[in-house]
């Protein structure tokens, strides 16, 4: 098979076309993916030659099938080794894949599948199969689904799908491999490599065009980023792989030769991540905040001289990885002496406990980190490396160095991208990592780019140095009815942290104040009452005791109080039942959808203004 490689200066950067062939001769029998058998528990090993076999043979089978170059397929699944199967036996084709979310409707998958013109869709377990095959009749273009989990039942009207073996079985004997070298050789970083698809907040989905050149790119600015990594860590693989953030990070970890592992379900992270210990693993705001609230939790809990220790340790980790190690200094023998005592006793074992006492390093973005998580994270040692960036940008903009980084900003801004401030304090894009625009929507991709070509993010921002910063989303600006401007992020990401609050909603748009619909951690909620004698009979009831109400406007106050009198939360409501997917309430990345939240909750939202 002949080899194509982009060579840089400093390394080699082979294109995703050859990627896990090249890797095969480099690492052999070494562990290159590690999924979870749901049968025996066990994980089962990958190794990088099975990899490259297994790819090899799609690659061909999708000559079989009659894929072109250049041609869409889809992926409807949650995560699963045979993602990375498909994706690099279509690079293998110079073919695109494109992801879909695994709890997709039918509907949103129809939309895709008509935008891009897929003819063949990979689906992962029963329910994507149920959801594609309802609409199969409704897309023109669609030929053909190929169904990764044998488990899966098809319908007894079923008579074009085949499972994911019979679809290898195709490529067994390598039968098209000319054909496939042939395509391989022509790859070009100037290739589409994927199309992703935003979630849709407002408006229909866009597809956002990303290149093997802004991959390549990725890889080379990541490597320059995070020199720690090597391909000794153990990567946990829990974001969907749909999310740009997830997919990226994976290329780059096989790029690295770093092994992943693959969280099937993400309900099942808890377990998984104690039975795999990774040194290094992708994550959002919203797992870190679930760790502080727990460790918060506890230490309500705790009395005495354990308490006064916990708080203690706290104070001492502060001082002694911001204040000393962050800024680069030598901590003094004391505080050292003291860390160390801390650490053996207190931190290690919070870190054992949630399965990351080997952790490198945890890149986390997709929603603001409040300042009190980035602190207490980096208190207790863990090194959350938190970043800024946007599927347009093949995700990261900036991120944390190891030291140096400052509490408050998305990190230091990635070697190679330009990052300027423009109108309405808007933060500007340029660089061989943003997408060259949306796929079928040319209008949208012109609307998005300056004249001068630079992408505008919709973000708002500063720069500092060469440190960035967000003040806010600019569509998401509320103006009240009285004319004041109110970032409903802002006062989201700081009520957010409480220990009583799971989710939050901030209303304010054309309205005279700000109000918020609040989802409470209903067990703490319960044991609020518990200790404090209240009786109720449902959580309903529960919800509009007087003193439950009185408890959480205490708690939003006391939090709020950095805002100014007009930004604040004046009037809330606890709702019994949390946002959803289902409803429309949530995208599939867990960010709110206001419109559907405002039109759901319009009853609720009116009462709350009512005189």
């Amino acid at each position: 098979m002949r080899t194509y490689s982009l060579k840089t200066k400093n390394m080699n950067n082979f294109h995703l076309s050859v990627l896990v062939h090249n890797q095969a001769e480099k690492y052999g029998e070494k562990v290159a993916l590690r999924y979870r058998d749901y049968q025996t528990s066990k994980w089962i090993p990958i190794t990088w030659n099975q990899l490259s076999t297994t790819t090899r043979k799609a690659a061909n089978a999708f000559v079989k099938l009659g894929v072109l170059e250049q041609e869409n397929i889809g992926i409807f699944a949650q995560n699963m080794p045979e993602w990375f199967y498909v994706d690099f036996g279509a690079f293998a084709n110079r073919a695109v894949p494109i992801p879909f979310y695994a709890t997709s409707s039918g509907a949103q998958a129809q939309y895709i599948i008509h935008d891009a013109k897929i003819r063949f869709l990979f689906v992962g377990e029963q329910y994507q199969y149920d959801a594609a095959f309802s609409i199969f009749g409704f897309c023109d273009s669609l030929e053909k689904l190929i169904i990764f989990d044998r488990n899966v039942v098809k319908d007894p009207r079923d008579v074009s799908s085949i499972y994911f073996d019979e679809f290898i079985a195709m490529g067994e004997d390598l039968s098209e491999e000319a054909i496939v070298a042939e395509r391989t050789s022509k790859a070009s970083e100037d290739d589409l490599a994927n199309i992703l698809y935003t979630s849709g907040t407002t408006g229909e989905p866009k597809g956002v065009m990303l290149h093997h050149s802004n991959y390549l790119e990725a890889f080379r600015i990541h490597e320059l980023r995070l020199t720690s990594m090597s391909d000794q860590d153990v990567s946990m693989n829990f974001l969907p792989l749909t999310h740009v953030f997830e997919k990226a990070w994976c290329y780059f970890c096989l790029y690295m030769g770093t092994e992943i592992c693959i969280n099937l379900k993400p309900i099942d992270i808890q377990t998984t991540i104690k039975e795999i210990r990774p040194t290094i693993m992708c994550s959002v705001p919203r797992f870190w905040e679930k760790v502080y609230a727990g460790v918060q939790e506890k230490i309500a809990e705790t009395k005495g001289i354990k308490k006064i220790m916990m708080l203690d340790a706290l104070r001492v980790g502060r001082k002694y990885n911001i204040d000393y190690i962050r800024a680069g200094k030598t901590p003094p023998t004391l505080l050292k002496m003291k860390y160390n005592f801390y650490e053996k006793n207190i931190f290690s074992l919070l870190k054992k406990t949630i399965g990351i006492e080997k952790g490198n390093f945890f890149p986390t973005a997709g929603a603001a980190v409040p300042d009190e998580i980035c602190q207490f994270v980096h208190s207790v040692g863990i090194n959350m490396l938190v970043g800024y960036g946007l599927t347009e940008s093949t995700a990261t903009v900036s991120c944390y160095p190891y030291t140096g980084f400052e509490i408050g900003s998305v990190g230091k801004i990635m070697p190679d991208v330009q990052v300027k401030i423009g109108k309405e304090n808007e933060i500007l894009l340029k660089g061989k990592t943003i997408t060259k625009g949306y796929y079928n929507k040319p209008a949208e991709t012109a609307a998005v780019f300056t004249e001068d070509g630079w992408f505008k993010t919709g973000d708002a921002g500063y720069i500092k140095g060469d440190t960035l910063y967000l003040t806010e989303r600019i569509k998401d600006l509320f103006k009240t009815s009285n004319g004041k401007y109110i970032s409903p992020q802002a006062l989201e990401t700081k009520i957010a942290i409480d220990r009583y609050i799971d989710q939050i909603a901030i209303i304010a748009d054309e309205r005279k104040f700000v109000s918020a619909l609040i989802v409470p951690v209903y067990a703490n909620v319960k044991n609020y009452a518990k200790e404090k004698h209240i009786e109720f009979k449902d959580m309903d009831d529960l919800l509009q005791n007087p003193k439950i109400m009185e408890l959480f406007k205490n708690r939003i106050g006391t939090l709020q109080q950095q805002f100014a009198n007009y930004e604040q939360i004046k009037r809330f409501t606890l709702l019994t039942e949390p946002f959803s997917m289902e409803r429309g309430e949530l995208t599939n990345t867990l960010k709110i959808k206001r419109s559907a939240i405002a039109k759901n909750y319009k009853e609720i939202i009116d009462k709350m203004y009512a005189e």
